[in-house]
């Protein structure tokens, strides 16, 4: 589906896909859904931690320079 709609995946997005999808198909209750969880919620909660230290660091240096 990334491939199809143009999203860009990391090595890690696929091997952690893959790792889930063969538990899964195996036995569903093979995959450790909980972890797989927090694996997803850290995903998500890269893009506004970068983009906040981002800022920070950017209102630090002009404040500085």
């Amino acid at each position: 589906m990334a491939s199809h709609y143009g999203i860009p995946v990391s090595t890690t997005h696929t091997i952690t896909g893959a790792i889930s999808g063969v538990g899964a198909a195996q036995r569903f209750s093979a995959v450790r859904w909980g972890v797989a969880r927090g694996i997803v919620l850290a995903w998500i909660a890269t893009i506004p931690a970068a983009a906040g230290i981002g800022g920070l660091t950017y209102l630090l240096l002009r404040a500085v320079v």
